[in-house]
């Protein structure tokens, strides 16, 4: 068990049966951290049929502005320190290593997503 983190493109108009992945990340709890962070600054709560109050297993769609802020923080390593219990030790531990690349890749190819005019999203499972 632990923290697992996807994002994912869809077209517009389609469901969640069409998702490519685009980003998969393992126990790295600030991006976790700070997508509950943009969760919530979009005015959205997390309640009971958001898994029992806790943030898991929420879909957050990111917009290109989000992606621009996530690309500023990830380039000043400012990612919130988020603790938890299946989330393992400090995610920039081994940052650099393993998962600045991938936050990278991410941040490119969700830019690739809407200019193909797709939606991205965020999810987790813990």
């Amino acid at each position: 068990m632990g923290l697992d983190q996807y994002a994912y493109a869809r077209e517009a108009d389609e469901d969640s049966d069409s998702n490519v992945e685009i980003a998969y990340w393992r126990k790295h709890n600030r991006l976790h951290g700070w997508m509950e962070d943009l969760y919530r600054g979009k005015g959205e709560e997390v309640t009971e049929e958001t898994f029992g109050n806790s943030f898991n297993c929420v879909e957050v769609e990111l917009t290109e502005s989000d992606i621009e802020q996530f690309e500023a923080h990830v380039n000043d390593k400012a990612l919130p320190e988020t603790g938890g219990f299946f989330f393992g030790g400090d995610s920039y531990e081994k940052y650099e290593e393993y998962h600045r690349p991938t936050d990278l890749n991410f941040i490119r190819d969700a830019y690739n997503a809407f200019a193909e005019g797709k939606k991205v999203y965020y999810n987790s499972w813990w």
